[in-house]
């Protein structure tokens, strides 16, 4: 089921909403959200919800686990045996056939032969994401930072939290438990304007600006090796928009449907193509799966505390774990690797990179983004050569489909993206004139949601 879809807009979503809201405690209401999510996530394919099911009982257990035993010994099983399960789990369903090609790839490269079968394995939508989720909490709880819930429900709802269960935020539970504590008592009237303020810009992001950019932008793509270098520019400028605007509108719709069932979700996207460094640019893209990256693995391997070496060290192997975890290609390794080589290269020069004027240092900052995500949008190795060898040795050849709404749509998502404000810098509370605003964008959204078929977001695959 997808938020850009009538069946979740008017359906799942005023049931959902209403029946929430008819309920008086705070135990029926995670009920419902646990029952509501899982029927959410259902909606693809049934069997994915045992999965889920599994792994939240696996990591509920842990938590009671900490609740019960004091000594390091439990205490250190509570930790590794259930996130060694979610990690296998995990590993299995997306990086099975991945880890199997790959050898045979290396054995052939020996000069030997080898026949690996190719498993027939659907992988469940979100994993990565509700995974995430679930080693969070067992580490928080390890740590001491959250006290392990005993309300079965709470947690259930917390993980199946149909609002971020598919693409994100991630959600740490530490930011949601209070609000989840205080749920049997939430005012339905005290964010609602707020919540529906947030659902229709995200919807505006993804239907107006990344589904129609991606009507020039995926044919082009899917005929490469026809552009020439203009073409090329234009369509990974179109995609670096795209996957901006696709990515930020559902995180900003999971915000506000948040608000809108009295939980606040944390920002996910603080205008990225702002930035003026790598570093600045990792605070502000992702920064759910970032500040994981940062407090859950390079942090423990000694972060900054160590050695220069050792510090270029942690930030390569940070980032190559976070390429890896979009997607199990070789392609998302090394746009991992690229990124652990810009961060580390902006630490090393950071005093000569600080001194460039502000604009130049985000253009660079930009355009550098821009040659990362042709690496994390090839299919393979040879698609990114292709690509980047057109882009920067000037050649004759195609350019995208409809040239001169791409140049159009690309100046209107580029200002937006680079000079305008985002969801966070709004007040959210709009006068009639803005109200009429968001409801005429919301009716310009539904309009193209029936006239065209439903676009799924794009870190769906993730």
């Amino acid at each position: 089921m997808l938020f850009n879809s009538f069946v979740f807009l008017f359906a799942f979503l005023p049931v959902t909403y209403l029946v929430f809201w008819s309920l008086g405690t705070a135990r029926s209401r995670y009920i419902w959200l646990a029952i509501t999510g899982y029927v959410f996530y259902g909606y693809w394919d049934w069997r994915f919800t045992l999965l889920m099911a599994f792994s939240t009982a696996v990591s509920y257990a842990a938590g009671l686990g900490f609740l019960r035993w004091t000594d390091p010994r439990h205490r250190k099983l509570c930790l590794v045996l259930p996130i060694t399960v979610d990690l296998l789990l995990l590993a299995f369903f997306k990086y099975a056939n991945f880890t199997l090609d790959s050898a045979k790839t290396i054995v052939e490269w020996a000069g030997m032969s080898i026949e690996v079968p190719h498993l027939n394995v659907v992988l469940p939508v979100g994993i990565s994401f509700y995974t995430f989720h679930t080693i969070s909490y067992i580490v928080d709880c390890y740590r001491g930072i959250v006290k392990p819930t005993r309300n079965l429900f709470e947690f259930a709802s917390y993980v199946s939290l149909f609002s971020q269960l598919v693409a994100g935020p991630i959600v740490r539970f530490r930011q949601i438990e209070e609000d989840l504590e205080n749920l049997g008592t939430a005012s339905r009237s005290r964010w609602v304007q707020r919540g529906l303020s947030f659902f229709v810009i995200g919807l505006v992001e993804k239907v107006l600006v990344a589904d129609t950019i991606a009507a020039f932008v995926d044919p082009a793509l899917a005929n490469y090796q026809s552009l020439g270098t203009a073409g090329a520019w234009l369509a990974m400028l179109g995609y670096t928009m795209q996957l901006y605007f696709d990515f930020c509108g559902y995180s900003t719709m999971a915000v506000g449907l948040g608000y809108l069932f009295g939980i606040r979700i944390p920002q996910n996207f603080n205008s990225p193509y702002k930035a003026l460094n790598p570093s600045d640019f990792w605070r502000r893209w992702h920064i759910s799966l970032s500040t994981c990256l940062r407090d859950y693995i390079y942090i423990p391997l000694g972060g900054n505390r160590s050695t220069e070496a050792q510090t270029y060290r942690n930030m390569m192997i940070t980032m190559l774990i976070g390429g890896l975890w979009h997607g199990a290609n070789w392609t998302f390794v090394v746009w991992g690797a690229y990124h652990g080589a810009l961060l580390a290269i902006y630490r090393r020069f950071a005093t000569s990179w600080d001194a460039l004027p502000a604009l130049a240092a985000q253009v660079l900052t930009f355009l550098l983004a821009v040659v990362g995500w042709t690496l994390f949008r090839a299919t393979d190795f040879g698609m990114a050569a292709s690509l980047l060898r057109t882009m920067f040795v000037p050649v004759a050849g195609a350019l995208v489909p409809e040239p001169g709404l791409a140049a159009v749509a690309l100046l209107i998502a580029g200002a937006w993206s680079m000079f305008g404000p985002n969801a966070w810098d709004l007040k959210h509370e709009w006068r009639w004139p803005g109200k009429l605003g968001l409801a005429a964008a919301f009716g310009a959204a539904l309009a193209i949601i029936a006239g065209a078929r439903v676009s799924p977001f794009l870190y769906f695959q993730f």
